[in-house]
Parts: structure tokens; sequence; C-alpha cells
């Protein structure tokens, strides 16, 4: 449905440390680095960040958030384990959301500009 992503963030340096570090386990890199914007993806540019003077402000209550595809359970352990020591704050652990699925293995993660993030990996049926 969508072609690509772009989020505004204050300190385009702290998003991109974040990020190369989170994305990368997912199978996700940077591929476009120019004026104050960068862009991840696997074969070309999806999700773009860039540096902006309003940020859209975070709100945890808004339902907000982005949904990575992870290739596996350990690549979602490991995009939540590079969150968060790259700047991100816990907003789950990695594990089955019986709620959503039993097959739905997910981790959250608030990345430094308070973006909600999820990594999800369908486990076999």
């Amino acid at each position: 449905m969508f072609d690509h992503i772009s989020i505004g963030v204050k300190d385009l340096a702290r998003a991109q440390t974040f990020y190369d570090a989170a994305l990368l386990p997912l199978g996700y890199e940077r591929l476009s680095n120019f004026d104050g914007t960068i862009g991840y993806g696997a074969e070309r540019p999806q999700f773009w960040v860039s540096e902006v003077e309003h940020p859209v402000p975070a709100d945890r209550s808004s339902g907000l958030h982005f949904c990575f595809v992870a290739p596996s359970q350990e690549a979602v352990d490991a995009f939540y384990a590079a969150g968060i020591a790259n700047g991100g704050e816990d907003n789950g652990k990695p594990g089955i959301r019986p709620d959503y699925s039993q097959f739905y293995y997910a981790a959250f993660v608030i990345d430094p500009d308070g973006y909600r993030l999820e990594a999800y990996f369908k486990t076999g049926e």
C-alpha cells in the first residue's frame, strides 16, 4: 500500500545512530544520505528521516506507530537490543503477543524522538 514513509526529527545525527543500529538486524540499512535527510530500506529507501524545524510532537497515546517486518525472531531480539543500546526506550520486550496471535513475535521500542516502533516476525504455524 505505501511506497514510503517520512518522519521528521530534531537531531539527525542522533536519529542516524539509533536507526543505523536498530534497523540493521532487520535487513534494512541506510541507503541514502543527503541535505539533512537519510533513507533506509533493503533494496531502496522506503523509510525516510529528515531533520526538521518542527517535528510532530511525541504523543504515546496517539496510537501512531511504525511496524518493521523482521526476517526472524533473533532479528526482532537484535532490533530491540540495538534500539535500547542506542538511545531508545523499552515499550515492550521481545516475545509472542497472544492478544494478536499465537504466531506474532514482536518487540516495541520508542526512538529518541518519541516515535513508537515495532519489529514483527510471524512464527511457524
